[in-house]
């Protein structure tokens, strides 16, 4: 565990791994040595704050022995089984999924991770309507993959549309903080992005759109929590054209907003919800698709043309169940509620002292600081981000960023102790800025 394995590590990793989202030269990963609880450490012994439970999906933290044991005693009985087979991790993780879905929900298809099972949502809204073209919103990200890369709204989508799949249509949606528009209040927001939407759909042909997918809160693109109103009436859009309503739970999902999902916080059901990340917290690769009961009865009498070697892997089957038992099991989801009115507070003060910071956001333990340049303006510091996730990583505090965000997102299990700990780290990056700034 010395320099040796560090320097082995850091030189075979950067020689033989292809990392993503970046260019390969000049990168500086942090070679980790162990983690546990809401902590990571390198092989100097440093210790880190997870503050974005990784990619956002570390949600019950490093370590956890119930998910261990879970793994374990599956891969006593065995580790894989074909999926035509019926196992106890994949039929039991499928019952405890619905009974806690809307009541209007009926089956999972599970697969390997969020842009997967995105893709499977396109399929299975497809089939079931008849109908091709899938809505989405521009400031999204829903995967990588073909499918789901031309699902996502973000630049991260061009790769994948060269050339298009066909069918995906970007329409915009709400970012309160930065309206153009001098609205009154959230309903008027609401009330014109629906009018814009209700413009698209017609221009494109209701009869040909087959479902509009989204995140309940935009996650990567910067916690953008919808005006009130706005999902409730994307709902009744989706009602009066026959539209499917997808809501994306990959991220938001399990937790992470203080609900098992982030679109319960609204009065809305979808028809088809996705998820991946917090259903195991990142111990085996999982995801899947939650369908409507009427869009299983149609598979009744319909061949369902999906399918994955992997899926329902059992061992990521148990550690499913290990995780959503534990959620419940611990209160996972009060204690959620309970601290993020700690780093909402928290948060909402570096706002009014630091001139870097234009907008803080949050629900649950899902947040963003939005940094700029000019709060008058709102001009974004997005040039300044990776440097402001340098000194943060200087000082302990491991997280994400993108665009002119700070994402925010630490283990669900981190105490309140813990929590103002890391946000003092924060704090005192933020003078930095806001003293480079000035400069």
């Amino acid at each position: 565990m010395g320099k040796g394995l560090k320097e082995e590590v850091l030189n075979d990793d950067l020689r033989y791994n292809l990392r993503p989202w970046v260019v390969q030269t000049n990168q500086n990963p942090i070679a980790v040595s162990h983690a546990k609880g809401v902590f990571f450490w390198d092989y100097d012994g440093k210790r880190y704050f997870d503050m974005s439970s990784q990619l956002v999906n570390s949600n019950l933290g490093h370590g956890n022995k119930e998910i261990n044991e879970a793994i374990k005693k599956q891969l006593d009985d065995f580790a894989y089984i074909a999926p035509a087979h019926a196992a106890y991790t994949r039929s039991n993780l499928a019952k405890k999924l619905i009974e806690k879905a809307p009541s209007n929900m009926a089956k999972v298809f599970f697969t390997c991770g969020g842009a997967e099972s995105n893709d499977n949502a396109v399929l299975i809204a497809r089939a079931f309507s008849g109908k091709y073209k899938i809505f989405s919103s521009y400031r999204s990200y829903h995967g990588s993959t073909i499918g789901s890369g031309n699902l996502s709204g973000d630049a991260r989508r061009f790769a994948a549309e060269r050339p298009s799949a066909g069918g995906f249509i970007k329409f915009l949606t709400p970012y309160i903080y930065r309206e153009k528009i001098k609205f009154k209040n959230e309903k008027d927001i609401s009330k014109y992005y629906l009018e814009l939407l209700y413009d698209q759909i017609i221009a494109e042909d209701p009869s040909n759109i087959a479902a509009v997918t989204l995140e309940a809160i935009a996650g990567t693109n910067g916690v953008i929590i919808p005006p009130k109103g706005y999902l409730e009436g994307v709902r009744k859009l989706c009602d009066e054209f026959n539209i499917l309503l997808h809501i994306d739970e990959v991220m938001g999902g399990f937790g992470r907003t203080g609900r098992l999902f982030a679109f319960e916080n609204f009065d809305i059901k979808p028809d088809i919800i996705t998820f991946a990340k917090g259903i195991t917290c990142g111990y085996v690769p999982l995801g899947g698709v939650i369908v409507s009961k009427d869009i299983a009865n149609f598979y009744d009498t319909n061949q369902l043309l999906c399918g994955l070697t992997y899926n329902a892997h059992p061992l990521a089957c148990a550690a499913g169940i290990a995780a959503l038992d534990y959620y419940y099991d611990r209160y996972i989801f009060k204690h959620v509620r309970k601290l993020g009115k700690v780093l909402k507070q928290t948060l909402v003060s570096f706002e009014k002292k630091h001139k870097s910071v234009g907008d803080a956001r949050s629900i649950g333990l899902f947040a963003a600081l939005e940094l700029t340049a000019d709060k008058r303006t709102k001009k974004p510091l997005s040039d300044k981000i990776p440097h402001v996730i340098n000194l943060l990583r200087q000082r302990g505090f491991a997280a994400i960023g993108r665009g002119s965000n700070i994402i925010i997102a630490p283990p669900l299990i981190i105490t309140k102790e813990e929590l103002l700990e890391a946000l003092e780290i924060l704090d005192e990056v933020l003078y930095i800025v806001d003293s480079e700034h000035e400069k």
